[in-house]
């Protein structure tokens, strides 16, 4: 009796799937690798700061003007100057005194200084939310308990009033590129097994007629 060919072969459309599934894959692959690196990394870094009771201790502007970086349109840049307030509090978990920041970003972009004002233009204009944010301070929080973040390895002279990332951070670090990964890895498993299935039945409908 005769050998039974089938073709093996595969659609343009069932290429065209099995490419798309690939390319799902390596983009999952691929934003796994930056979003850990750009964004886990720094989340996890965060998150492992003490929450605490702080309460403020003194507020003192320095005489020393910092520069920051303005945007004024697309090709227009430009820099101007803010005072520095510092804000000292008092750390319940350490029992020590340290300096006050917004958040981590702001703690790297100037450890000297509590608070770094959205950059104007004008410089009297970044001194005036400098001076708000030191009324809010001394006048409005004073000797008031408040929850701050701590982190007695990295930092142990500094606290945070906010974290810069939380939990939904890292779900989104994991989730969209693990969606990626699953979705093409299911497109191209579906494809093979429907192109196994169509194999086997043109194998069953070449028997009957044989």
């Amino acid at each position: 009796m005769a050998k039974i060919r089938v073709s093996y072969e595969y659609s343009e459309a069932e290429d065209k799937s099995i490419r798309l599934g690939l390319f799902l894959i390596v983009c999952g692959i691929v934003s796994l690798f930056i979003l850990g690196f750009c964004w886990l990394n720094p989340a996890l870094q965060s998150m492992r700061s003490t929450a605490a009771n702080c309460t403020v201790v003194s507020v003192r502007r320095v005489d020393e003007l910092f520069e920051c970086v303005f945007t004024c349109g697309a090709d227009c840049r430009g820099t101007s100057l803010y005072p520095c307030l510092q804000v000292f509090v008092n750390n319940s978990e350490s029992n020590s005194v340290a300096l006050l920041h917004y958040d981590e970003q702001q703690l790297v972009l100037n450890p000297k200084c509590s608070y770094v004002p959205p950059c104007e233009r004008d410089n009297q204009k970044n001194k005036e939310k400098v001076l708000l944010w030191q009324d809010y301070w001394t006048e409005e929080i004073s000797s008031q308990s408040f929850t701050c973040f701590f982190n007695q390895q990295r930092r142990p002279d500094d606290v945070l009033w906010k974290r810069s990332h939380d939990e939904n951070v890292l779900l989104h670090c994991v989730l969209w590129p693990l969606v990626s990964l699953l979705l093409g890895t299911l497109i191209v498993l579906l494809t093979i097994c429907a192109r196994s299935l169509a194999v086997r039945a043109e194998a069953i409908q070449k028997r009957k007629f044989s």
